[in-house]
């Protein structure tokens, strides 16, 4: 039997395969639609299958990840996203509106089941990693993994543009699928007994947690990324292509730039907090979140004066991505932190439900908000979002120490 390292190194490898074809995706999608006339709405509503599906998965996934183990959860994970490339590649954009929008959200919809299954694995494998006391050494595992993940999902956006713009629509899914295909060989080949701990008597009612820290870091979660996919998702881009009139290869360039200096931040996270021989704590969230509330409201007040909007939207996004990606990590620790060892599946599992609720939220009101004020008006909305996710945070214990009960 092969080690637990050597196998996380197997589960990990297969998430970082996995991102870079679900980052290529989305901006696929998303630039290949635009330049085909869909209207910043209509591209929203492409994603909704995407997060909403993300939502049922991680509520299903994770009671079906501590009944039946996190490799069952992986594999599912990278063959779904293998059938949502290939099914994605059917269309023809001489089909009806109606029926070119049920079919990209019916293979969005898959992607979103997929992805959620691969993440929901390999997060829940890392507190399998490290011993319970080691709170320095989840943190840091949590951070490394997560920010790599989403420096890897930044490449994925630079690919997807790329691959557009030399192989076509078709051709990039067909190519992304089969490298799937041959990292779900390796590791069926590779992947030895079983990951986590098998509970098969969990009751599917226990998905709701029990512990409120739990339920109330989720609701933290839910606001938190949907501040960010206010601007992200769909505002941004078009704001880059329409407004600046930047090219496929530009808008995923700038990004990707943008994600992959987002994952390093949050691979940096124990350093920058200086918590090398600890692990940080609920208050330490809330000041992050403060600090991103006012990033976000100056970027608003410059283009609301006019300051060089350019620069305001690009350089202030940079410093968002920064401190979002801090307090990402620090949200990322305390999931596990606060957690059972025998419902590790399960509460990660309900926690990215949170955090696909979230997305979607930010999904639909990019699209509403771009189409209705433009970049102002999903940068304000952005704020409103992150206020609602400290005030929800007020009510965290902090790790480690007594529990409220409810």
């Amino acid at each position: 039997m092969r080690s637990k390292r050597f196998n996380y190194g197997l589960v990990t490898a297969a998430y970082w395969g996995f991102t870079l074809t679900d980052g290529a995706l989305r901006m696929l999608v998303l630039l290949y639609f635009y330049r085909l006339g869909y209207s910043p709405l209509e591209i929203a509503f492409l994603f909704v299958f995407y997060e909403i599906f993300g939502v049922i998965t991680n509520l299903i996934g994770g009671w079906i990840g501590n009944r039946l183990g996190l490799k069952i959860t992986l594999f599912s994970g990278l063959g779904i996203q293998i059938g949502a490339l290939i099914m994605l590649a059917g269309f023809s954009p001489a089909w009806p509106l109606w029926a070119a929008v049920s079919y990209v959200t019916a293979a969005q919809a898959l992607s979103g089941v997929a992805k959620d299954l691969t993440k929901m694995s390999s997060k829940s494998a890392v507190k399998l990693l490290v011993s319970g006391d080691d709170h320095g050494g989840l943190f840091k595992w949590v951070a490394l993994l997560t920010g790599s993940k989403n420096a890897l999902k930044g490449v994925g956006f630079f690919m997807g543009g790329a691959l557009l713009a030399a192989y076509g629509f078709q051709g990039a899914l067909y190519a992304m699928a089969g490298a799937l295909a041959v990292l779900l060989a390796g590791c069926a080949v590779l992947l030895e007994g079983t990951i986590g701990q098998v509970n098969r008597g969990l009751k599917f009612r226990e998905i709701f947690s029990k512990n409120p820290n739990i339920n109330i870091l989720s609701a933290a979660r839910l606001f938190l990324f949907g501040s960010r996919d206010i601007w992200f998702v769909v505002g941004l881009p078009l704001y880059l292509a329409a407004t600046m009139g930047w090219s496929n290869e530009a808008v995923g360039g700038y990004l990707a730039a943008w994600v992959v200096g987002y994952g390093v931040v949050q691979a940096l996270a124990p350093k920058i907090l200086r918590k090398a021989a600890g692990a940080p704590d609920d208050a330490q969230s809330r000041r992050w979140i403060l600090i991103l509330i006012a990033v976000t409201a100056a970027i608003a007040a410059a283009l609301v004066l006019n300051v060089m909007p350019v620069v305001a939207v690009l350089g202030g996004l940079i410093v968002f991505g920064f401190v979002f990606a801090v307090n990402s990590a620090i949200h990322s620790y305390l999931i596990l932190a606060y957690t059972e060892a025998d419902k590790i599946a399960m509460n990660v599992g309900f926690y990215y439900m949170a955090n696909a609720g979230g997305r979607l939220a930010g999904t639909v009101l990019s699209g509403l908000a771009y189409q209705w004020g433009g970049m102002l008006a999903c940068l304000s909305l952005s704020a409103l979002f992150l206020l609602a996710s400290w005030a929800t945070s007020l009510r965290l214990d902090p790790p480690g120490g007594r529990v409220r009960q409810n």
